[in-house]
């Protein structure tokens, strides 16, 4: 019998695997979990002759509406027609009697998911600035698209986005406190009572960033992975997270998330932000409230991986730090609040 990683029972993948899509699995699985993924779960499953990716939430403290399978399997689904690179989708189990909870299984994409500087930097200073501003046209594309022509019209209402946005989060934060964060409250009450007005709703990817990407030896975007926070809703709410990461790598931020940014050649904001301004023509003058909503955003997402990883409930490295990034971040978006 295959060796079983946590959260997944093969051979009960396996047998549904073979009722589900008779003729696909040529032998019995195994499975690796895949590193650098900081919320649901992400497994190579391999029969000795393919190979493909299996998604499912993390083993505990699973918050409402944040790791919904059937929302990341319908879009990168209704994406699979579109000019922006997913991986073909191969089933959804929403039954959790099979592993205990929903998952679903997609192509296996060759490419590179560039995580650090470091990495970035062997590329050199030219390819690594035309990837970054492949990684902002990729997220032109993205929201370019008409989300009723792929069937997307109800995956989110774009009204009220922001406001919503301010309150999910907030929920989110409240349900992973376990300790005193300076200055969160602050943050979130200064984003509630500044809410820019939003240009039209488009599909939003809601963790979009390099890192988040596979690339291949040509420097082409082969898949944007991780739809799980997607919807309709306010395009530069990506825009404004994509810059947050970078400038966080860029600055060599104690213990960053994603460190693509601090590259050599690596696009800066002012070169990001006017690129996409160019392509979407979209209006960018209240872009530092978006900044500031990215950097709430990010340090609740790390409290929560902090808080699953506190508690055992986490599979994989490198979630031991998390912890630590959430207070500087909270200070980085009450800063650029209070210079405006």
């Amino acid at each position: 019998m295959a060796e079983q990683p946590p959260g997944l029972d093969l051979d009960r993948v396996a047998d549904h695997l073979n009722a589900e899509r008779p003729g696909l699995l040529r032998a019995g699985l195994t499975a690796e979990v895949v590193t650098g993924g900081r919320s649901n779960l992400t497994y190579i499953i391999g029969d000795g002759t393919n190979s493909w990716v299996l998604r499912r939430p993390p083993l505990g403290h699973v918050l409402a509406t944040a790791h919904d399978m059937s929302r990341e399997y319908r879009v990168i689904t209704a994406l699979g027609s579109t000019s922006v690179p997913v991986p073909e989708t191969i089933l959804l189990c929403e039954d959790t009697e099979v592993i205990g909870a929903p998952f679903y299984v997609m192509e296996h994409v060759p490419g590179t998911p560039y995580r650090t500087g470091a990495e970035l930097a062997e590329l050199g200073e030219r390819r690594t600035h035309a990837l970054g501003l492949s990684v902002v046209d990729t997220l032109v594309a993205l929201h370019s698209i008409d989300p009723g022509s792929v069937g997307l019209g109800d995956f989110g209402r774009p009204n009220g986005f922001l406001e919503r946005q301010i309150r999910r989060w907030s929920k989110q934060l409240e349900a992973s406190r376990s300790r005193d964060i300076p200055g969160i409250d602050e943050l979130r009450d200064a984003l509630a009572d500044r809410i820019p007005d939003s240009p039209a709703g488009t599909i939003v990817h809601g963790d979009f960033r390099l890192d988040n990407m596979l690339v291949d030896e040509r420097d082409h975007i082969t898949a944007v992975l991780d739809w799980e926070m997607s919807t309709l809703g306010d395009p530069l709410t990506d825009l404004g997270l994509l810059i947050v990461y970078d400038a966080l790598g860029a600055r060599d931020h104690g213990n960053p998330i994603s460190s693509t940014g601090n590259a050599p050649g690596y696009p800066n904001t002012e070169e990001i932000t006017t690129r996409y301004a160019e392509r979407s023509g979209r209006d960018l003058s209240n872009l530092d409230w978006y900044l500031a909503f990215g950097f709430f955003k990010l340090a609740v997402v790390a409290e929560g991986i902090y808080y699953r990883f506190s508690h055992g409930q986490t599979v994989g490295s490198g979630f031991e730090y998390m912890g630590e990034l959430v207070a500087p971040v909270v200070a980085e978006g009450r800063a650029i609040l209070k210079e405006n």
